[in-house]
């Protein structure tokens, strides 16, 4: 019987031809609601997508027959993934069908701002010849501030040098010799970035962090000659706080592909004529269309066919040791609470597993580690597959050891590494026999309570009524506290404290916890 792939987007003339050259049965049916997605998949062994379809939960329950779900595309929000890990479906997308693409509209952008072209072009339709209104500025000499050095980021700095354009960069987690190699001098935080800047474009993921980073307190900073580009992620842009800064004239312009809300015909930028706005025109070239629809046709086709699968982005959950296969949830959040910690770059990460799981294969283990630690700080969707990449053009070497010794625990996972002149340190298990991850280690103090999406770090003096200090500040915040323990360092000394929080910690309470007597430091932390 030939199996059926289910296509709910168009896709390329290519990539329909290579499914079916394959001998599968495309079966193309377009704008599907909800409920005739649910009736369309069962049966199919493959369902092909690109942004607008959701499969979540209910589509996997009835496409009991899947064998991939495969994302033309980069993004995978409208995919559950978990789900369909669980189901043992694979899933699979097309990760650089479109970065040329994205940084060649950026650049786009940023050449129709500052020569006013979209402007200029509506006014000689509508009968006016304005050459003096529309005076325009070079990029020759200009600095242009790059935020996020992912594949896109470093693309658009690649094309900005043939411009003669300075290049500055803020990327927290690049190595200074990564950027020295670019051609790209790193600053050490936003603010120094947005007050050297004369261009400012932004190449980072959409992240609790992220929204509204460019907002009014870091436009404070920015000169008037400023012009800001967005071609990342909607929400990234405070929107409003941008059209008051360019209407003030506190920035010279801006240029957005993406918006907060999409799609959408209403922003308070739309009215303003230093402004150009696109409708998420990023990927939207006929050439990435193109390599995102053979792209994902081939990974389907190897996935069906039982093939190794390049792409893959969830292949190694679903083929973990059934030893193995309960930590990586663990090994996820042990890596992003390690990049939390961390807040920039480290040129090593050593990941140990003791225990008996050291007499397993944990590649797979260390793979997780990365996926945990890379998804915050990069532009695209971090996988099993491309996670050790990812981690190289990022300058950090990965090395893992085992050893069946474990001491006080039967299995222990130990993530280190060095930002700047910090040690880094954090370890977890597996606790009962309904094995419950557990945060045992935090920067070399014994702590134990379970990873949340929510935590803080509180690093204090060892004196008495610390705790009751911390939890004053967060009671009068109203930050509900769900879990805490306090840490013991190697000497025996009570100088740190991990807490669970059932929201998130917001900013203005970690620098009150910050100015607190006692307090050394705080960090608030994001796991999801």
């Amino acid at each position: 019987m030939t199996s059926r792939v289910l296509i709910t987007e168009q896709l390329a003339p290519r990539g329909l031809d290579a499914l079916r050259a394959a001998g599968f049965e495309v079966d193309d049916r377009l704008g599907l609601s909800p409920e005739e997605l649910r009736e369309a998949v069962v049966g199919a062994a493959a369902l092909v997508i690109r942004s607008a379809t959701q499969v979540d939960a209910d589509v996997l329950e009835a496409g009991r027959d899947l064998v991939v779900v495969g994302r033309a595309g980069i993004g995978l929000d409208n995919v559950d993934v978990d789900a369909a890990t669980k189901r043992g479906v694979m899933v699979v997308n097309a990760p650089q069908s479109n970065v040329l693409s994205a940084a060649e509209h950026t650049v786009a952008l940023v050449l129709a701002q500052a020569r006013n072209i979209p402007k200029a072009d509506a006014d000689l339709r509508s009968g006016s010849w304005n050459r003096t209104r529309w005076e325009g500025v070079e990029l020759h000499g200009k600095t242009l501030g790059i935020i996020g050095l992912g594949r896109v980021g470093v693309l658009v700095a690649q094309r900005a040098l043939a411009f003669g354009m300075k290049l500055l960069a803020y990327d927290p987690y690049v190595s200074a010799e990564r950027a020295r190699q670019l051609g790209i001098g790193l600053v050490g935080d936003l603010e120094e970035l947005v007050r050297e800047a004369d261009f400012l474009t932004l190449h980072i993921p959409k992240t609790a962090d992220t929204v509204g980073l460019i907002g009014r307190e870091l436009l404070a900073h920015a000169k008037p000659t400023l012009r800001i580009v967005n071609t990342s992620r909607g929400g990234i842009v405070d929107e409003a706080a941008l059209a008051d800064a360019v209407r003030e004239g506190r920035i010279a312009g801006a240029a957005l592909d993406v918006f907060a809300t999409e799609p959408t015909t209403e922003s308070p930028l739309f009215d303003l004529d230093s402004v150009v706005v696109t409708p998420h025109l990023g990927a939207s070239t006929v050439e990435a269309q193109d390599k995102a629809g053979v792209t994902i046709a081939e990974q389907v086709v190897l996935a069906l066919r039982g093939e190794f699968v390049p792409y893959a982005v969830n292949v190694a959950a679903t083929e973990a040791n059934a030893t193995v296969q309960p930590f990586l949830p663990l090994a996820e959040r042990l890596g992003r609470l390690f990049t939390a910690l961390a807040g920039g770059s480290v040129e090593t990460l050593e990941v140990s597993y003791e225990g008996e799981i050291a007499d397993y294969d944990c590649r797979v283990l260390t793979l997780s580690v990365l996926k945990g630690a890379l998804s915050a700080v990069t532009d695209e969707p971090v996988s099993f597959v491309n996670a050790p990449q990812l981690a190289d053009a990022r300058g950090i070497t990965v090395r893992e050891s085992t050893s069946s010794a474990a001491l006080d625990y039967v299995n222990l996972v130990t993530l280190r590494g060095r930002a700047g002149d910090r040690d880094v340190h954090v370890a977890g298990t597996l606790f009962g026999k309904l094995a419950r991850p557990r945060i045992v280690g935090i920067n070399d103090h014994v702590v134990d309570l379970p990873p949340s999406s929510h935590m803080l770090v509180v690093r204090n003096s060892d004196t008495p009524g610390m705790i009751g200090k911390v939890g004053s500040i967060l009671g009068d915040a109203g930050v509900n506290i769900a879990d805490m323990d306090v840490g013991k360092n190697p000497e025996g000394e009570a100088a740190l404290m991990a807490l669970s929080t059932y929201s998130a910690v917001p900013d203005a309470v970690v620098n009150q916890l910050r100015a607190t007597d006692g307090v050394l430091d705080a960090h608030a932390l994001e796991l999801d």
